[in-house]
């Protein structure tokens, strides 16, 4: 599928913003508004609903093309990505028309699953539901919700009203006592708005995605393998950011008294093939997990646990390469090379982190029970 006529757009646009993004902290509302138009909110949708009917290999694509351009822009990209396969796997039936809005860039969707409670175990809420008249009350304190205050709707996790199962549902911005509860000033990713956000709301039962207590489920099946794979493309497009970076500046800066530009120097030259092999060799299983994830296979389930993992540990140590390499200029913010190291700092901390991906793919691999 060829994406450049919806995507160079986008890219330009966040190009052009991702600095201002990454200085003010503040939302790329640009991007995201051409992300809308784009049809790209719809990528992995089916045309059906007005998506794109796009699979694994092509969100690589976008996501990494992305955050070369802005990381914050990317990221807000894979949780609505993210949410929108959660409502395609179990549509909750109180909101008819959501998988149609999120297809066609009418809204943006992003996950609420992080508690303060529970803090990364994204998986296990401690906010339970109530049952009454109006149908379910549910309170929480969400920590870390990318898009908060600007997503339309907010795909949220709590533990069932029945039983200590989990349940989520999908909560539009407009319901009352939904509320952004603090303010996001990050490392990095600065533009996305992660922001804690307080529940205090009431919402139909129709508003549930599945069945009671299909929670755990849905996080693992439909967000799981498309988030862990997105967030590794973030970190390759970014690693690619910063080594397209480095080698630029090696080339073209000179040492006047040796008549000779930083790249003659072969340490600098080490360095930088490192970075590029090592690059080479996280894209190659990038897209081998992609591969894995559109056409199922029995190690299918090693690859959505390594593969964010691996890509996120291998951006830290090429952007940290290239800080190296480009020295003062690196530090001084004019190569933007301290943005990708700061953007890819957040792959490694984001749930499921990178420590409990390699956890998790140890027990796997010893046939030892996930959870």
């Amino acid at each position: 599928m060829e994406l450049s006529a919806q995507l160079d757009p986008v890219l330009a646009v966040a190009r052009e913003s991702a600095p201002e993004v990454d200085a003010a902290a503040a939302f790329p509302t640009e991007p995201v508004a051409a992300l809308r138009a784009s049809g790209l909110l719809g990528l992995t949708l089916p045309v059906e609903v007005g998506g794109m009917g796009a699979g694994p290999q092509q969100l690589v694509e976008v996501v990494s093309e992305l955050a070369g351009a802005c990381g914050s822009t990317a990221m807000i990209y894979l949780m609505h990505i993210s949410g929108a396969m959660l409502v395609l796997a179990a549509p909750p039936p109180g909101l008819p028309d959501l998988l149609s809005q999120l297809a066609r860039g009418q809204a943006l969707a992003s996950l609420a699953f992080s508690e303060v409670g529970s803090r990364s175990h994204f998986w296990a809420p401690v906010s339970k539901a109530q049952h009454n008249s109006a149908g379910v009350r549910l309170r929480a304190r969400k920590s870390w919700v990318t898009s908060a205050g600007h997503a339309d709707v907010y795909v949220t996790s709590t533990l069932s009203a029945e039983a200590d199962t989990v349940d989520l549902f999908a909560i539009p911005a407009h319901t009352p006592g939904l509320t952004v509860a603090g303010r996001w000033r990050g490392l990095g990713l600065r533009g996305n708005a992660s922001a804690p956000m307080a529940l205090d709301v009431e919402v139909p039962e129709s508003y549930r995605l599945g069945a009671v207590g299909a929670g755990f489920d849905l996080m693992l099946q439909a967000v799981m393998p498309w988030f862990n794979l997105g967030n590794a493309a973030l970190s390759v497009g970014l690693s690619q950011a910063a080594l397209d970076a480095a080698v630029r500046h090696a080339s073209a800066a000179r040492l006047e008294h040796l008549d000779q530009s930083l790249s003659a120097l072969p340490t600098i030259r080490a360095q930088l093939a490192k970075m590029s092999i090592e690059l080479a060799c996280t894209r190659a299983y990038l897209h081998q997990a992609a591969g894995r994830l559109a056409e199922p296979r029995e190690d299918t389930v090693l690859h959505v646990l390594g593969v964010k993992a691996a890509a996120n540990d291998a951006a830290l140590r090429i952007t940290d390469s290239a800080m190296r390499v480009c020295g003062g200029a690196a530090f001084s913010e004019h190569l933007q090379i301290d943005r990708y190291f700061r953007d890819s700092r957040a792959g490694h901390v984001m749930a499921p982190t990178a420590d409990v991906l390699y956890d998790f793919y140890g027990k796997a691999i010893t046939g030892q029970a996930l959870f």
